[in-house]
């Protein structure tokens, strides 16, 4: 098999007419360049190079390999700049992995912040909650996911994988605009819940949040869909504590910020420890610096 790299020490040196400036070019000795051109000589069974004590001269045979050549080079050429821009996080692909509420509010102006600065990146995108995405990172499914922790509902995540602080949420109490509620807790106690599904990390903080202020929430309704939250709220059918990235201000819902210790929700970026996808770097920082932390409730993560 013919070797590329002496079919562009042959190109050089037909072009320069001469193997001490193809050497010159090519950065290599001219005893190195005559060494080549002899191997290609003898892996191609043509004679290239008319010698003489003068110098030498290219046959037609060595114009004609030139050219036939030409493509090949090219292509190899091309190879090695998308090769580049692959390592580089120039091109590729990144499978990112996110929960609805961040899906919704920080991962459209990520992406777009990524996009200006790699165009050429595909990145694929897969809706889940935190237990899903997990399942997704440690099956090679996902190569970064969003996830959240409450501050009273903590979890313990595999040590394989890296942790990168993305956002802190403050809970936010709901109630219909109008509606008279207390925006203490404590006076809350007669109120009809709407919160996530039980056993949802969202729906154990309510019900040690209410415990806390002595009480247990009666239940009303239950949904995962903060949209769906919002407007049971404003029919005026119950209150409800969300994340500040469920909460969307409104003219028929009243917010306050909930108090009580513990009471925020953060939002982390997480990956295989051994990932090594070029991309992964540039997407974790536009992440970071999508989440609109000038907005009531929401902080920098700490």
């Amino acid at each position: 098999m013919l070797k590329p790299q002496h079919l562009l020490t042959l190109k050089a040196a037909v072009r320069s007419g001469s193997f001490a400036l193809a050497a010159r070019d090519l950065g290599y000795t001219a005893s190195a360049i005559s060494q080549q051109i002899s191997a290609l000589e003898k892996d191609t069974g043509l004679v290239l190079f008319e010698r003489s004590a003068h110098g030498i001269r290219a046959t037609a045979a060595a114009h004609r390999l030139v050219d036939l050549s030409s493509r090949v080079l090219a292509a190899l050429d091309d190879l090695d700049q998308q090769v580049l821009e692959l390592a580089t996080g120039a091109t590729g692909r990144l499978r990112l992995g996110s929960f609805p509420t961040a899906g919704a509010r920080l991962v459209p102006p990520a992406l777009s912040a990524l996009a200006e600065t790699r165009p050429r990146a595909h990145i694929q995108l897969e809706e889940g909650e935190p237990d899903e995405l997990l399942a997704a990172l440690d099956g090679g499914d996902l190569d970064v996911a969003l996830v959240y922790e409450y501050g009273l509902s903590p979890r313990q995540w595999p040590h394989h994988l890296a942790r990168h602080p993305v956002l802190r949420e403050e809970l936010v109490l709901l109630r219909a605009r109008g509606s008279g509620l207390s925006t203490q807790l404590a006076h809350l106690s007669k109120a009809r819940w709407i919160t996530s599904r039980e056993g949802t990390a969202g729906a154990r903080t309510l019900v040690r949040l209410c415990a806390a202020a002595g009480f247990d929430a009666a239940v009303a309704f239950r949904s995962n869909n903060y949209d769906v939250v919002r407007e049971l709220v404003s029919a005026g059918l119950g209150v409800a504590i969300v994340p500040a990235l469920g909460h969307v201000p409104g003219e028929a819902i009243e917010a306050t910020r909930v108090t009580q210790r513990s009471a925020h929700r953060r939002v982390m970026a997480l990956h295989r420890r051994e990932n090594s996808n070029p991309l992964l770097g540039t997407m974790l920082d536009a992440l970071r610096r999508a989440a609109p932390v000038d907005e009531p409730y929401l902080h920098p993560a700490d």
